[in-house]
Parts: C-alpha cells; structure tokens; sequence
C-alpha cells in the first residue's frame, strides 16, 4: 500500500479536480477520491443546503452572540465587543478562503492534514501530517464534548429560571450531558439516514430562529442611548490595556466541514463554507449589536450568575418566564444538532486518521459497517471519550472549560500547519504546475494566506490566556496543560510506534490502477 506523498503536485494548471482517465466511476466524487487514492466508503447524503446546516450549527454565531454575551462584556464591554467582532470575523474569512481552496484541490474526510501531507516537502511530509492529524482529532473531540455540556447546561438554566427553589449540583449537569450523548448516539447510527435532513431543518431554523428572536429583542426592549453603547469599555480582567482586554474577549469561531459524504465535494465545500462563515458572521454582529442596546444596565448582566444572563434579559424584555423559556428553547433546538453534528465530524475526522494508521488500535477504529456504510466504531470512541470527559466536572469546572480553549488552540494550530505549507508550494511550484481545484485564489493566493497565518497566529497565542490579569488556580486557563500534555503523548507515539507505521494518506489497492497519479 503506498502512501499520497510519492505523488507530485502537478497538473498543467488543471481545475477540474479529478482524473479524467478514471472511468469506472458513476460520478466525479469517486473519481476524485480515486485520484487521490481513496475508495469511496461513507454515504454522500450531504448537499449544499445541508452542508450549510451542518456549518451553521456548528458555528452557531449570532446563537453565540447571546449565549456568550457576559464574558464579551467582561473584557471589552459594549464597544469592545462591537468593535472586536468584525475583525475577528474579517480573519475567519481569509482563513475560509485559504481553507476553501485547499479544500476544492483536495477534497478528503481528513481535511487539514490531508492537505499537510499532499502539499509538505517530502522529507517533512509524514510527521507534519502526523502532527496535523493528532491535533485535529483531539480538537474536534475537545469540541464534541465542550458543545454537549454547554447544552446541558443551557437545560439547566432553563430549569433553574422556572424553579427557583431548585438546587443546581455539578452531577445533574453530567446527567442531561449523558442524555444528549444518547440522543447523539441515535441519530449517527440507526437515524443516520435522516442525519442530513436534520441538519437542513436545523439551518431553516438557524434563519427563522435569528430573525424571531431579533424582532423580539429590537421591538418589545427599551434601547440604550448610542453614547453608553459605544463609549463604554470595560477591562474586567484589570489586563494593562484595554486592547489586551478587547483581544482576550474576543469570539473564537470554529468551522467545519465533512468532506467525503458531501456530493460534488469539490465545488460544495468551498461554497458551503464561504457562504456559513458569510452568513453566520452578519447575523453574528447583528444580533450583538442588538443585545447590547436591549440587554439594560451592563452592570446588571455581569452580576448575573450561573454565566447564562441571556435568560434574565429575555425575561425582563418579555416580562413573562414563559416567553424567556420559549426564546431559550429556540436557540437549543438548533444547538442540539450542533451537539449531533460534532459528534458526526469528530467521529468521522477519527475514522479518517485511523484509516491511515495515525492513532492506537487503527486497524479497527477504521472499520465501516457494510450495511450502513457508518464508521460505528469511532463513533463508539468518540462517545466514550465525551462520557469520561464530562466526569471532568464534577471535579472541577475550570479543567473542563480548558476543553474550550484546547479546541480553538487545536484548530488554529491545524491551520498555521497547512496554510503554511500551502504558502510553501506556492512559493516553490509555479502555477501552471498545480492541479488547482474548481476554487482558486489566483494572485491574491499569497497575501492572502500570509495575513491568515499572522491572524491565526494571535489567535492561538491568545488562547491560552486567563480571562483576568492575576491568576490563581480557579482563574487559570488549563488549555494550555491540555494541549502541551496532548502533544506529548503525540510525539510519545511518534517516537515508539507511528514513525515505523504511520506514512500518511494511503492510496488504497486497485484505485490508481492505470490513471494518472498526479495530484
């Protein structure tokens, strides 16, 4: 079995995307998956408007924008927020672009460190591919878990705003957080046919949801005055600047993709993610700027508790606890199937390492089920995972919020790696030597990735910051112990057992037979 290294990166400046010269296949899908030396294995139920589901309720950005608001407040305040926003969203977008026409060349289930091991120079090519793949995969399962228990704990709100003499403990959160994993169980496997469909009402109810909640919000509210929304920082963290406070405030967002059970991948993804990341961000500021001038007194909703004021400030807007819950309720059933959608893509970003040998027990965990084309034995991984993580709470609520910080750092990290050897082939290969995909960037192809790599760059830096200046063992943020202790036990690996197995993205036997391998 050879490996995707031993291919050139070279086509004449081609953009189509596949070998034409494989003709056994029905569509372009398999056939670009075997230019790339991949039989296709899992169902391609995903179209373009459920693609946009799936990203939309991964993101969940203006859904963000509310669930978020007190800890964009306590470091930035009305105008930091506003203001930090459009940046940070100006950042995913060039980081979408780069990501979308890699994507588009190739078009894998491995995403990033498919593209690390295509695009490195040969002699670097397998370890930063390695590399690349631990991170993704302990990311996206850091993600999987982080979203289920934020979900759990919007139930817990929600329950807590309608009974007050109830007593919240940490071990309920874990209860509710075991029930939306089962509830995740079932759609990824016997309701795994309906899984694209779901993401779709999801993404209807992504749109109608926004416009519901921001007609409620701008018309029954009572505005602030102009003046105290935009001339009011606040550097709760007590950092020594304001700009370090506005940065450290600041939303971090997330974007995936599942690129082999999408049809006509390499046209889709690039589509898809540049409308999500486009649409997401605009309602994303809308609603902001909406909550920051009917929320009421700033002061008010950073003493709300629990970290959840959002209910509190529907209350009071709707004077009613019934029209708070009907507005919260909203925003879980769309950030529900965000939970079954990133159980989906760390289940699927773990079957694609293990189907290169990147991870213990690979030869199993790559196993698809013949009858239902589903990777069940990931998906029992990544559930056990999420399971032992959310005991993480019931010792201590700060190491399971490192989770969230691990999966930022994970992702940016990801993209420093192949936008960086993206750049490299740029820099080396001339153009018309590149098989380019349907999407290209054409000349603005190296600026562009240079300013996403300086971005990233701060982004994952400032990560790993507390959200205050002076740091006790409650305050501190434990992703960077998650993440050193995740790459050691990467390099660990690397040094007594992936460097002798793992040779990255393998061309599976009979694909490539009698075609032209270049990529």
């Amino acid at each position: 079995m050879k490996n995707v290294e031993e291919f050139q990166l070279s086509g004449n400046g081609d953009t189509t995307g596949y070998d034409p010269n494989v003709s056994s296949y029905k569509s372009n899908d398999e056939q670009v998956l075997a230019h790339f030396g991949k039989r296709q294995q899992l169902k391609r139920n995903f179209s373009l408007i459920s693609v946009l589901g799936l990203g939309s309720t991964l993101m969940l950005t203006w859904e963000g924008s509310i669930v978020g608001i007190q800890p964009l407040l306590i470091n930035g305040g009305p105008t930091g927020a506003i203001a930090a926003f459009p940046v940070v969203m100006t950042g995913v977008s060039i980081q979408v672009l780069v990501m979308a026409e890699m994507a588009s060349m190739i078009p894998l289930a491995g995403g990033e460190y498919n593209w690390v091991a295509i695009l490195s120079p040969p002699q670097l090519s397998n370890f930063l591919s390695y590399t690349t793949g631990w991170i993704l995969t302990i990311a996206w399962q850091a993600a999987c878990a982080s979203v289920t228990w934020l979900n759990s704990s919007i139930i817990l709100a929600i329950v807590s705003a309608n009974y007050p003499t109830y007593q919240m403990k940490l071990w309920h959160g874990t209860m509710i957080f075991y029930a939306i994993v089962a509830v995740s169980i079932l759609v990824n496997t016997y309701l795994g046919r309906i899984f694209s469909s779901l993401e779709a009402v999801a993404f209807v109810l992504h749109i109608v949801g926004f416009f519901v909640i921001l007609i409620v919000i701008i018309y029954l509210a009572p505005k602030t005055d102009t003046s105290v929304v935009f001339g009011t920082f606040i550097n709760g963290g007590n950092f020594s600047h304001d700009v370090l406070s506005a940065i450290i405030g600041a939303v971090s967002m997330m974007y995936s993709f599942n690129a082999e059970e999408i049809k006509d991948a390499t046209v889709t993804i690039p589509r898809a993610m540049i409308i999500t990341v486009l649409l997401n961000g605009i309602t994303g500021w809308a609603m902001l700027i909406a909550m920051v001038y009917c929320m009421g007194p700033v002061e008010d909703v950073l003493t709300y508790s629990f970290g959840f004021p959002y209910i509190p400030i529907f209350q009071s807007i709707t004077n009613s606890k019934g029209g708070a819950t009907t507005v919260t309720c909203i925003i879980l059933m769309i950030s529900i199937p965000g939970s079954i959608g990133f159980f989906a893509t760390a289940s699927r970003m773990l079957w694609a390492f293990a189907r290169e040998d990147g991870v213990p027990f690979s030869r199993q965990i790559s196993t698809v089920e013949p009858r239902t084309a589903l990777p069940i034995y990931p998906i029992a991984v990544t559930v056990t995972i999420s399971l032992l993580l959310a005991l993480i709470n019931l010792g201590s609520t700060t190491a399971f919020n490192a989770l969230s910080g691990l999966t930022v750092a994970g992702f940016y990290s990801a993209f420093i790696v192949s936008a960086s050897v993206m750049l490299y082939r740029r820099l080396t290969v001339a153009p018309s030597d590149i098989a380019w995909g349907p999407f290209r960037l054409g000349k603005a192809g190296v600026p562009l990735t240079i300013i996403a790599l300086v971005y990233s760059f701060v982004g994952w830096f400032f990560s790993f910051w507390p959200p205050v200046s002076v740091v006790t063992v409650k305050s501190f943020n434990w992703s960077l112990v998650v993440y050193c202790g995740t790459m050691i036990t990467a390099m660990g690996w690397w040094t007594f057992r992936a460097r002798f197995t793992y040779i990255g993205p393998r061309l599976e036997a009979g694909i490539c037979d009698g075609g032209d391998r270049s990529v």
